[in-house]
């Protein structure tokens, strides 16, 4: 198991899907783990989820991080705000003195993507506010949580900045994605993880981009109206066969808090890789013991 005891780890955007799965593997490594998201059991007026009503919060993915080994503490933040982030950044420094991994995996556009009748609308006819706030949630939230929080990574030796996208640099590059506006915003967080590698190299640290699979989040289980337990049954009836390819969020998490821990850990970056790649060159295993990767799947 990767031990990653006395590390401080960021995850932004912690709240469910890949973000939770990746705090819950820092907490199966020891790791100290801030969850941070909008969807908090106290609410705030001023912090408003593109979620709302959904039933995971933040302080259920600290709670979990600490169950699992690690240390798990929720600070509920809206990172479209700089103020808060800002807020966060003064927090962490106060606190810790700095941080020595910064995961990006803010999202919270998957419902705005829309659902697949609605894929491959052209731009002339996609709803422009709706397209802008995918760019917002997805690009300016990363941007901003980077600018407030690099230079608590840089506070440490080797730190580690992990932006979390979907498919490639390669994949991206040749293929098209649901829509002009999330086309624009993945190959944006793939490009993130590269400049930012560009900058933080003479510093040390390490900047590079990481794609889930397909991904049995929370939501993706609503959808085909499954269970982590019984998600098989959907493979050819509720869902596509690909989906037999399928990954638990865990997974991903697992690839990256072991490159977190790999003394070498340089050599990836400005890289664009999947979670499949990182568990083949780690030796790691989905919690059903696998070693899938829809991206290598035909």
């Amino acid at each position: 198991m990767t031990d990653l005891t006395g590390s401080v780890v960021v995850v932004a955007g912690a709240t469910r899907g890949a973000g939770r799965g990746i705090a819950a593997a820092f907490g199966e490594a020891g790791a100290t783990v801030v969850c941070t998201g909008r969807s908090s059991r106290a609410g705030r007026a001023d912090v408003v989820s593109d979620y709302a009503g959904r039933p995971e919060t933040i302080e259920g993915t600290a709670e979990l991080v600490t169950t699992l080994g690690g240390r798990g503490i929720a600070r509920q933040v809206d990172h479209l705000d700089s103020t808060q982030v800002a807020g966060l950044a003064a927090w962490c420094r106060e606190e810790f003195g700095g941080i020595d991994v910064l995961v990006n995996d803010i999202w919270g556009a998957e419902d705005l993507k829309g659902a697949p009748p609605e894929w491959n609308t052209p731009l002339w006819e996609h709803d422009l506010e709706v397209g802008l706030r995918i760019l917002r949630l997805a690009i300016d939230t990363h941007l901003i949580t980077s600018h407030h929080l690099l230079p608590l990574v840089l506070a440490r030796p080797g730190g580690l900045v992990v932006e979390v996208t979907d498919g490639t640099t390669a994949f991206n590059a040749g293929n098209y994605r649901i829509s002009t506006f999330y086309d624009l915003a993945k190959v944006a967080v793939n490009r993130l993880g590269w400049s930012q590698g560009h900058e933080l190299a003479p510093h040390g640290a390490t900047a590079l981009a990481v794609t889930p699979g397909w991904m049995r989040s929370e939501l993706m289980l609503e959808t085909f109206g499954v269970t982590e337990e019984t998600w098989r049954e959907a493979v050819g009836s509720t869902a596509p066969d690909g989906f037999a390819h399928s990954e638990t969020p865990r997974f991903v998490g697992r690839g990256i808090a072991a490159l977190a821990a790999d003394p070498d850990r340089a050599r990836w970056n400005q890289a664009s890789v999947t979670a499949g790649e990182l568990a083949r060159a780690y030796s790691v295993v989905d919690l059903d013991g696998t070693q899938p990767d829809a991206w290598a799947t035909p």
